[in-house]
């Protein structure tokens, strides 16, 4: 049990002692008093009581969120050593060893996707603060929103399974929103980023854009492990991951989706999880 948590038990423990032990006293003393003792004695309890649940809650939730931060930092730390020692290896061996062009291209193009990624990464955690202390502006304008879940789709494509096709594209034509272009294509990284992700080596993931009423509708279906109920709303919380952190295989920080949501409140969009079948989760974005 943390160190917070038996202090104050501790000290919930002390209060209930000294309650008894003054009571006990003054009825003692003036046994007339005893009715008084026990009706202001039974308020008091009920107000320690409650107080003491609010503030058992609240140390709960700041142990948990700095749980969640430690792992956040751990996470990045992973996120960042983990790309840069690729592209350092790929550098070195071009320097150090007479490779063919197409050998050369190749271990660039890596170093190019990794580079990518950690800019990603970089983009997140930037918008994140921004977003966070109020300081990011959302500059709105009407632009072509297919084109850029196609762009965004076709670069994720890439680094998804080698040549292999994973994601299924499905783009009405000439969609248009108004809003910040920047965070609505982090959204949509996001999105795809982490169905990619989820859904296991070379599985299939499946992006639509349509319009239902007038509207853009944006769909991405993954084939990964679903979400349970309870959490289907709290993965939308900055630093929250499904599962077990001290068993986790999947990369990550924990903003993607807290990016999502806030981007899209934003642009008073609504976005809905539901279970995919057979299996996986399906993520809904509907603008108005």
């Amino acid at each position: 049990m943390k160190k917070s948590i038996v202090i104050f038990y501790f000290m919930l423990l002390y209060s209930l002692v000294q309650l008894i032990s003054w009571g006990t006293l003054v009825v003692k003393l003036e046994p007339a008093r005893m009715a008084m003792v026990m009706g202001e004695g039974s308020v008091f309890l009920f107000l320690l009581c409650v107080g003491a649940y609010f503030l058992h809650q609240s140390i709960k939730k700041e142990d948990r969120l700095r749980e969640q931060q430690q792992n956040f930092l751990l996470s990045v730390t992973h996120e960042l050593k983990s790309p840069l020692a690729a592209i350092k290896l790929s550098i070195q061996t071009i320097i150090k060893r007479d490779l063919d062009k197409a050998r050369q291209t190749s271990l660039l193009n890596n170093s190019l996707k990794d580079i990518e990624r950690l800019d990603d990464l970089v983009e997140n955690m930037l918008l994140a603060t921004k977003i966070e202390n109020g300081s990011y502006s959302f500059p709105k304008e009407e632009f072509d929103f297919s084109e850029m879940v196609t762009k965004i789709t076709d670069r994720l494509q890439i680094h998804s399974c080698g040549c292999e096709q994973v994601i299924t594209l499905s783009v009405k034509p000439g969609v248009k929103v108004v809003g910040d272009q920047f965070s609505l294509s982090s959204v949509v990284t996001n999105l795809v980023e982490n169905a990619v992700k989820y859904s296991g080596p070379c599985a299939h993931v499946d992006v639509e854009l349509a319009e239902k009423d007038g509207h853009a509708f944006l769909k991405v279906s993954d084939r990964g492990p679903g979400i349970p109920d309870a959490e289907k709303m709290l993965v939308f919380d900055k630093f929250y991951r499904v599962g077990n952190e001290n068993v986790r295989k999947s990369k990550g920080t924990g903003l993607g989706l807290f990016i999502v949501k806030e981007v899209l409140q934003m642009h008073d969009a609504d976005i809905s999880v539901r279970d995919n079948v057979p299996q996986g989760a399906i993520f809904e974005i509907t603008f108005s």
